[in-house]
């Protein structure tokens, strides 16, 4: 009787191989999403299956990570490659690159991406140059996410919005005050927006699904309309208000301000934007609480009386707060300076510490950096201390290391409500 031969059993490498190419395609192509370009390029020859897969990738990023090592091999080479090669639609392509690029290289691109079913654009692109973004990105009315850095924007007059974003960043962009505005009120379904060191002055958010609001830069004003989602902002201004600023003193900047933020969850006042909402009318509370904030971030300026009045107003009228953060800004610079209206200020503080009524009920977490030796941040944290009952920890971090050993005998001398709450000391 004939013997048959086993069959010859494949090796473990190919036995991988095998495993891997099997899996189904939505998992392959998120596997091949999160490596390099440069990477996905070489298991195009694993087989003639694996070669049509990675020209079939959607998401497409070209950063340093993706430069040859061959001098000959360009960046540009490389992003032409790919692209003339892919086949499908490409909902993801990200190009961020430290040096300078031909604007027609990038402008053919966007013209090619444009043809397809881009969803996520994000252009990064050298510091100093100020690219002109052309007019058939805004054709792409299926863009869901899109970056711009360094770039100059003008969207044509024919442009309608982006109807079905949900994302914007920008960052160092030129463009005009009045199509800032057009883009966003043209963008419904907008959720998130950063916006860093932009030109325009006054910043006005029409947006009904905003949920989310990242804003840092030199402006003079802000103005919320149908903003009755957004629960999440972070605001910062890098000017001082000086002599821009001209307020009714019967209104409160803190209230207009808040007024269109009804279901505020987060929020962090940093630079100097807690100086304008101090502008105006000051009160001990808010006419409309905010009943949703949990956690609140501040920067406040010790020395200045009106801020920290602001500050208390703010803590008064959110009961939910759990967390707090305080950087005390230019505190350690100067002892408070009260002038007649200062004093007035001063009274209104020492009043609000002396009667309050409803305590921090909440607050369980407090963290206060840049503290030195000064009695109006001291009475601020013994404030803190003597209203939060549940309170289970407050981290301290001194301004400068030589305050450290005053600023402990200090606080430890201070009471406190929480007999389960811990003081931590930080280094400077």
């Amino acid at each position: 009787m004939e013997q048959r031969e086993p069959p010859k059993s494949r090796s473990k490498s190919e036995s991988e191989l095998d495993r891997i190419s099997n899996l189904p395609s939505e998992v392959l192509e998120q596997i091949l999403s999160h490596l390099p370009i440069r990477e996905v390029a070489r298991t195009s020859v694993l087989s003639s299956k694996w070669r049509y897969r990675t020209a079939m990738i959607r998401h497409l990023v070209f950063d340093k990570q993706c430069v040859s090592t061959k001098k000959r091999i360009t960046f540009v080479d490389i992003v032409d490659h790919v692209l003339l090669g892919h086949i499908g639609p490409i909902h993801k392509f990200k190009l961020s690159h430290l040096d300078r690029l031909a604007t027609w290289d990038i402008d053919r691109w966007i013209l090619h991406l444009s043809r397809n079913s881009i969803k996520e654009f994000v252009l990064e692109i050298e510091e100093v140059c100020c690219y002109s973004i052309p007019s058939y990105l805004f054709s792409c009315e299926d863009m869901i996410h899109l970056e711009l850095f360094s770039c100059l924007i003008k969207p044509p007059p024919t442009f309608k919005g982006f109807r079905n974003l949900k994302s914007l960043v920008f960052q160092r962009v030129t463009l005009a005050q009045d199509a800032f505005q057009n883009l966003i009120a043209c963008c419904p379904l907008l959720e998130r927006l950063t916006l860093r060191e932009f030109n325009f002055t006054h910043l006005k958010i029409d947006a009904p699904n905003l949920k989310f609001l990242d804003v840092e830069g030199d402006f003079e004003d802000v103005i919320f309309q149908n903003t009755l989602n957004l629960a999440d902002v972070c605001i910062c201004t890098d000017t001082s208000v000086g002599q821009r600023w001209a307020c009714d003193s019967t209104h409160s900047m803190l209230v207009k301000f808040l007024v269109h933020l009804p279901h505020i969850q987060r929020l962090k006042i940093q630079g100097f934007f807690l100086q304008i909402l101090a502008l105006g009318a000051l009160s001990a509370e808010l006419p409309k609480p905010c009943l949703y904030l949990n956690f609140l971030s501040i920067s406040v300026n010790f020395n200045d009386l009106r801020e920290i009045l602001t500050a208390l107003c703010l803590l008064r009228s959110s009961p939910a707060v759990q967390e707090l953060e305080i950087s005390a800004a230019g505190s350690a610079l100067q002892e408070i300076s009260a002038d007649r209206e200062g004093h007035s200020a001063l009274s209104e503080v020492n009043s609000l510490y002396g009667n309050w009524i409803f305590p921090f009920s909440q607050l369980r977490f407090v963290k206060i950096s840049d503290v030195s030796d000064v009695k109006a941040e001291l009475d601020f944290i013994r404030f803190l201390l003597l209203n939060s009952p549940v309170l289970e920890k407050i981290i301290v971090k001194p301004a400068y290391a030589d305050d450290s050993w005053e600023l402990v005998k200090q606080l430890l001398r201070l009471g406190r409500a929480s007999v389960h709450s811990e003081i931590i000391f930080l280094d400077p």
